[in-house]
């Protein structure tokens, strides 16, 4: 079974610019995929979304089977129907959010029972049924089922659990209904430990995926100690396959992973600063509920494109938020998306044109105009 294919198109470095073919259209890597959890990138319609230049949405296994139901999301015609978005969806498995956010949960060999954050309702999930939920949701890429290995861990912690979730991804794998243009991806674990990260590559691509993931990082290690990392854990990833970054990051963490070799990235941050008033541009991140921004008749981002940009003044975004009008979070958190996806095509023309050092040294001297 074919037709989810990898293409690998130029290297600048440790950067890579490719093409993802699938059954959903086919998306340019480097790629910021639009978290969207519970079948909404939230404070946006399909359309809205579309405009950013955003070709892949996330959907997650936890939030859906609890609300509205795997079942119930089938019988609607899938998630691409559901939510408008005919185009690539990756669905999380779930894993991070059972850790993150249920009450009560319980961890043993054949996965993890826990109590819904909702309502307190039991639930079992596991390998099997994660990716038995995810094909009910119809997604384009499934996430192997997985435990995000906690920061700090010693070694010991790490190594079992990253073992713990090799022995999740071989059950994963075979629970995986192969069809035309489908794939699916493990996930790296192993914390911080070069040996650790290594033997789950070699674990994963053992059983062979149609891409691979890096998780564990972004919770608490530090930019360099994540960057580290990708270092010794990308150079024992397969060339021809994609990889992903997983819950990563700021515009920053971005170019640097970029830089040590991965294709993909998703991260709540562009919108949930766009609900929160933190604007992400060329020259920086900005708070628009600041005083300053009171009178400034000039576009937010004059280089951007976006809706907010073009139409409006960053003094009428900083009227909207003062005023707690909804709209506000509805602008923003389209530009953020916005700039976020003119970032990484700027990073894939570069990455063509064999300048992206260079292209990544600007965009950070750009930034120092900002609030942080």
């Amino acid at each position: 079974m074919s037709g989810f294919q990898f293409t690998l198109l130029a290297q600048d470095g440790g950067a890579r610019r490719g093409t993802l073919t699938t059954a959903h259209g086919t998306a340019q890597t480097p790629a910021f995929m639009a978290v969207g959890t519970a079948g909404t990138v939230k404070a946006m319609t399909a359309d809205q979304v579309r405009t950013t230049g955003s070709q892949i949405v996330l959907g997650n296994t936890y939030h859906l089977m609890l609300r509205p139901g795997a079942d119930r999301v089938a019988a609607l015609g899938g998630l691409h129907r559901m939510m408008d978005w005919p185009g690539i969806i990756l669905t999380d498995s779930g894993g991070y959010q059972v850790m993150s956010l249920a009450k009560l949960r319980k961890l043993d060999e054949i996965g993890v029972t826990f109590r819904s954050h909702i309502d307190g309702s039991s639930h079992h999930l596991t390998p099997e049924s994660s990716t038995a939920i995810q094909h009910k949701l119809d997604a384009t890429i499934t996430m192997a089922f997985d435990e995000c290995t906690p920061f700090p861990a010693t070694y010991e912690e790490a190594a079992a659990s990253m073992r713990l979730s090799m022995r999740w991804a071989a059950r994963s794998r075979a629970a995986f209904v192969p069809r035309e243009g489908y794939g699916q991806f493990g996930i790296v674990q192993g914390g911080i430990y070069p040996a650790l990260r290594a033997e789950s590559a070699a674990a994963l691509t053992a059983i062979g995926f149609e891409g691979y993931a890096i998780g564990g990082l972004a919770v608490g290690e530090g930019q360099a100690a994540m960057f580290d990392t990708l270092e010794t854990t990308t150079p024992h990833l397969p060339i021809d396959q994609p990889r992903y970054l997983m819950g990563v990051g700021t515009p920053d963490d971005l170019l640097g992973a970029i830089a040590r070799g991965v294709d993909m990235f998703d991260c709540v941050i562009p919108t949930r600063a766009g609900r929160t008033g933190r604007a992400y541009t060329a020259r920086g991140v900005f708070n628009l509920r600041n005083a300053r921004f009171a009178d400034d008749a000039s576009p937010l981002d004059p280089g951007c494109a976006c809706t907010l940009c073009t139409r409006h003044s960053a003094a009428y975004l900083h009227h909207l938020f003062r005023c707690e009008e909804m709209l506000g979070p509805m602008l923003l958190t389209g530009h953020n998306l916005t700039y976020y996806q003119a970032l990484m095509r700027g990073a894939r023309d570069a990455i063509e044109q064999g300048r992206f050092a260079a292209y990544a040294a600007a965009a950070r001297d750009g930034w120092r105009q900002g609030d942080d």
